[in-house]
Parts: C-alpha cells; sequence; structure tokens
C-alpha cells in the first residue's frame, strides 16, 4: 500500500452509501426475530423481548470476537470504529454478522470526547439517538440508583433498626452529567425535617453499581436478585448492610424492568448492532450485557463486541468477570492500534483531548515506533495469556506511512499475534476491513485453549496481585491501611471469593496516566477496596479515580442546537 491510496479527505457518505436508516423492523426480520419479539421505539430502534432467547436457546452459538486496544491516548484509537467496521466487514466478505456495543454515556458526549458510536463510513444510525437518550435504558439506571439513595436517607431519618453506620455508607447519587462540583456535597442541611446531615457525592450514571449488575444480568429475575445484594454501608458492628435490608430492591427491579432487554439499532451499511448497558471500564467492568451477547450469538455467525480501553482493563475484565458470568467463550481477539499511539508511547509528542495532533506525531519516525511498540506487544502478551488467538488491526490514519506499516506488522506477528492488518473502515466502511475480516475468521476458526488469569478461590490480595504482575508488569503491590482494612472486613464477610474488578487510570498499563509505554520497576498502590456484591465483584482502587468527570472550557454543548425541522445538528 502506497500513501497515495488512502483517502485524505472526511468520507462523502452520500457519494457511496444510502445513509437514511431502514425501519428496524426490516433489519429485525432480517435476523430471524419475529415480529411479537421486536418493541420498536420510534421508526429506527427497538427492544427486543426476552422472549426472543427462550425461542433461541438450543440454536448453536456463532463465533465470538472480543475488540480491545493498546493503552489509548486521551484521543482513543478507534476501537469502537474497528468494532464496527469489523461488523460490517465480515458481512462484506459474506459472513453473518453484528456487534454489540455499550451505550454511550451523555457526559462525554456534552463534554470534550463526544459520542461513542463511531463515526465517517463506520458508525451506528441515528447516531443522535444512539448518543442520547436510545430507549431510557440509562435514565432507568439513574432513577434506581437514586430510589435506593432515598431509601438510605429515608432509613437513617426515621430509625428503621438496622443500626447503620452512617459513616460507613459508600451509595453516592448518580446523574448522567458531568459535573464536578457534584462530587463532594453535604446533604440533609435545614433542620431536621431535611434528613440526617453527612457527607455524599454524585458519580455519572454509567458507573452505578445497578449498570454494572445490567450487564452482568442473565434475566429480569437474575437482576431482581442481584439488586438484593447490593452492599450500602455497615451496621456499627460490621455487618453488610443491603438493598434487600432497606426492602427497596423490589421496587428497583420495576423501574428496570425494560431496561434489562437489549436494544438493537443498525451500522451505516444496515448490519445489526444490538446497543445495551454502559459500565465504564477503568471503573466497572467496561462491556456490554451478555443478555445482548447471548441473543446476538444465537442469531449470527459471528458477532462482534467490544471491551473498554486497553487489554489491560476492559479485555481483562471482559475475560476474568463477564466470561465467567455468562460461561461465553471468546474464539478471537482483536488488538486495535495507532502508529500515532505508538510514537506517543515511544517518547514523541503529547496528545491533548480538544487540540491538534503535535506535528512530531504525524512525522514518520521508526525509532520512536519501534520503542513505543513495547506497549503493543504488552497488550498482545495480555490476550494471548487466556489463550486466545489474537489479531492486530491497524487503524490507518492518511500520515501513516508504509515503512511504519511494515515495522508495525513485524513487531506484532514477532509478539505473537496472527497478524497485523490495516483497517480503513472509517474511509471505506466493510470494504476497509476485508483483509482483517479474512484474518478474524481464521483466527477464530483455530482451536483455543481458553482459561482464566487466576482462581476464584485464592485471597483477594493474591488475585490483585495476579493481574497487577501478570497484565500490568507491576514488580508488587502496596496497600494502604484502609485498603488492608476492607480487605479484611470484606474477607469475614464471605465476599473473598468474588472476581476483581481493577479501578485505575486507561492512560498507562499502570496506576500513573504519566507512565507511559510497558513502564518498568514499579510497584501498584491500592489505596481502598470495594465490593460491588450485587454486581459480583471487588474493585481496588488503584491511585486516584475520578467517577464524575468534570467539562471542559469549550464544552461540545456550546454547538448543539436544534434546525429549522427541530433535528438535533453539531451533536458530532
Amino acid at each position: 500500500m502506497t500513501i497515495s491510496n488512502i483517502n485524505t479527505q472526511p468520507p462523502n457518505n452520500s457519494s457511496r452509501l444510502d445513509t437514511t436508516p431502514r425501519p428496524i423492523t426490516e433489519i429485525a426480520a432480517g435476523i430471524g426475530l419475529l415480529p411479537e419479539e421486536v418493541e420498536q421505539y420510534g421508526h429506527y430502534k427497538a427492544k427486543i423481548s426476552l422472549a426472543a432467547l427462550q425461542r433461541l436457546a438450543d440454536r448453536p452459538n456463532g463465533k465470538y470476537i472480543d475488540v480491545t486496544a493498546i493503552t489509548p491516548t486521551p484521543l482513543g484509537e478507534g476501537k469502537t470504529v474497528t468494532t464496527i467496521g469489523l461488523s460490517m466487514a465480515l458481512n462484506h466478505i459474506g459472513v453473518k454478522a453484528a456487534c454489540c456495543l455499550r451505550q454511550p454515556s451523555m457526559g462525554p458526549v456534552f463534554g470534550i470526547k463526544g459520542g461513542g458510536a463511531g463515526s465517517g463510513h463506520s458508525q451506528i444510525i441515528p447516531l443522535e439517538e444512539i448518543n442520547l437518550h436510545l430507549t431510557g435504558d440509562i435514565h432507568a439506571v439513574g432513577a434506581a440508583h437514586n430510589l435506593l439513595s432515598a431509601a438510605i436517607d429515608n432509613s437513617l431519618l426515621k430509625g428503621t433498626g438496622l443500626n447503620l453506620d452512617p459513616m460507613s455508607i459508600t451509595w453516592p447519587r448518580v446523574v448522567d452529567i458531568s459535573d464536578r462540583v457534584l462530587r463532594h456535597i453535604v446533604v440533609g442541611l435545614g433542620g431536621p425535617l431535611n434528613g440526617i446531615p453527612r457527607e455524599s457525592g454524585f458519580d455519572i450514571t454509567v458507573a452505578s453499581e445497578i449498570m454494572a449488575i445490567l450487564a452482568l444480568s442473565s434475566d429480569l429475575h437474575d437482576l431482581r436478585a442481584r439488586l438484593d445484594r447490593i452492599v450500602i454501608g455497615n451496621t456499627f458492628d460490621g455487618k453488610p448492610v443491603t438493598a434487600k435490608d432497606l426492602q427497596v430492591a423490589g421496587a428497583l427491579a420495576v423501574i428496570m424492568r425494560d431496561a434489562v432487554k437489549p436494544n438493537l439499532m443498525q451500522t451505516i451499511e444496515h448490519t445489526p448492532c444490538f446497543v445495551h448497558a454502559g459500565p465504564f471500564a477503568n471503573i466497572a467492568q467496561g462491556n456490554n450485557s451478555i443478555i445482548a451477547d447471548r441473543l446476538a450469538l444465537k442469531l449470527m455467525d459471528y458477532v462482534v463486541t467490544e471491551s473498554g480501553f486497553g487489554a489491560d482493563l476492559g479485555m481483562e475484565k471482559f475475560m476474568d468477570i463477564k466470561c465467567r458470568v455468562s460461561g461465553l467463550v471468546p474464539n478471537a481477539v482483536v488488538v486495535v492500534a495507532t502508529i500515532r499511539a505508538l510514537k506517543m508511547h515511544g517518547g514523541v509528542g503529547r496528545v491533548v483531548a480538544g487540540k491538534a495532533l503535535p506535528p512530531e506525531l504525524v512525522q514518520e519516525n521508526l525509532p520512536a515506533l519501534e520503542k513505543g511498540s513495547a506497549n503493543l506487544v504488552k497488550q498482545i502478551e495480555n490476550a494471548r495469556k487466556y489463550g486466545v488467538p489474537v489479531v492486530v488491526a491497524i487503524n490507518l490514519f492518511p500520515t501513516d506511512t508504509d515503512r511504519e506499516i511494515n515495522l508495525l506488522q513485524r513487531i506484532a506477528v514477532e509478539a505473537g499475534a496472527e497478524g497485523a492488518y490495516v483497517s480503513e473502515v472509517w474511509a471505506s466502511g466493510g470494504a476497509g476491513g476485508a483483509d482483517l475480516a479474512q484474518a478474524v475468521v481464521r483466527a477464530a476458526d483455530k482451536s483455543g485453549d481458553f482459561h482464566f488469569l487466576y482462581p476464584l478461590d485464592i485471597p483477594i490480595k493474591e488475585k490483585i496481585e495476579t493481574i497487577a504482575r501478570e497484565i500490568y508488569g507491576a514488580d508488587g503491590v502496596d496497600y494502604l491501611p484502609e485498603a488492608n482494612k476492607m480487605i479484611k472486613l470484606y474477607t469475614e464477610m464471605g465476599f473473598d471469593k468474588l472476581p476483581i474488578c481493577m479501578a485505575k487510570t486507561h492512560l498507562s498499563l499502570s496506576h500513573d496516566p504519566n507512565l507511559k509505554n510497558a513502564p518498568k520497576g514499579w510497584r501498584l498502590p491500592v489505596r481502598d477496596v470495594r465490593v460491588a456484591a450485587g454486581a459480583g465483584f471487588i474493585y481496588p482502587l488503584c491511585g486516584e479515580m475520578t467517577t464524575m468527570p468534570g467539562l471542559p472550557s469549550k464544552p461540545a454543548y456550546m454547538n448543539m442546537d436544534i434546525d429549522a425541522e427541530g433535528n438535533p445538528v453539531g451533536l458530532f
């Protein structure tokens, strides 16, 4: 490939595709869903009844592909674009395929990152619907979460006999907007009629444990049982207090009864996409719902799902949490890499969201690329630890040169990947990912030896240290006193057999976003450890984590409005 063959202009969708969405009933019928299983939300999106899963229970599963990435820059490396594009490319080469995505949070949409449903010739349509309210699932999660928050404070005020220690409460409130002033608040001010004063805060809605529960539930009754198990704090004598103790879990399930159904949409090439649940990957498990994957696997030959951020975060949690719960086993992993990000890992340039790339990142620099490729090598190694074939997708940019591409392909193969293939799905849609799709089919046909990174019956600290050493490359783990205290408490409470969901930065293999590439000679600090008993995991907090984003000086909402026909403009 020569640089002259690369499309350097923004794609003109109208010249190549009919970008008008087709009726969602047409998409549903095309993949074998019955009319009574499709619950329409307007013309272009629908919820799918869980009765479809029951009807298709005896049908064999298709092949299961997880898309992950190198450690990204703040701009992201096109993982969602690649996930969507690969599913379109598989259809392009004659394979019946669908993609499964998380629903984007509105916080980043109105902030600086923008939407999370692809772009160019590789996107979900209508973009504004997936990036805004969709079918209301995130709002349902927020309402359920805040009802539990209200029940906690009502119990404190009314003295319901739970012996709840207000200082132990870990359940905040949530809103799906980035609003940094709500991170730390005091509730109950204004006198005894307004409750008992205590410190609290807000998280963004997708950081709620209820979102994690939605993504890990197998059906409405499983979701109901998980809601019962949510731990919101302790009694004065150290016993867990749950949503069941507050007698509120049934009401939470009522709010969530429709949200448990997966959403069906379409790609720009009118192939199917299931969009369901949206837990963050640097806080929670970072993967779409098990229900959506199970349904898609019954309907399609290939299902392409996406794990959030790099292979050290979303993919590790996909393997060790999601696959444990679902019983599903991936047939292949795709690691998305960009040459610009690997040069950054090699010490060239500084990437700042909202600003143009520095010139040194768009100039050929083979030494920086080779040095920074240590990050790719580590992420390939991480995926191979689970016994699954790995394919590298090089998300192509116009400034990438042939020599850089050839070097990256050689490094990927030497690291154990099945190969590294240029992906031009942003510029050319499914046709631009045909070689990648063929490689994924070949990899998925190989017999794998899937296994988890650690067993569940070892102590909490041993599980944490296994992830730190094997996946992050740390020399060891240092625990602050609060972390040691909570590990002891959760072990006594019987939560020590749960898997681990590490909460750390996505911008480094380490806990420190300033440590790029594949750092050596460092130790992982764990400052606190918490339990998400309903979701079913322990989550250690590594370094400083923000569960409520802030807005930039020029937020994206400044560019948004409606046109004369009432259509949104400036959203993307």
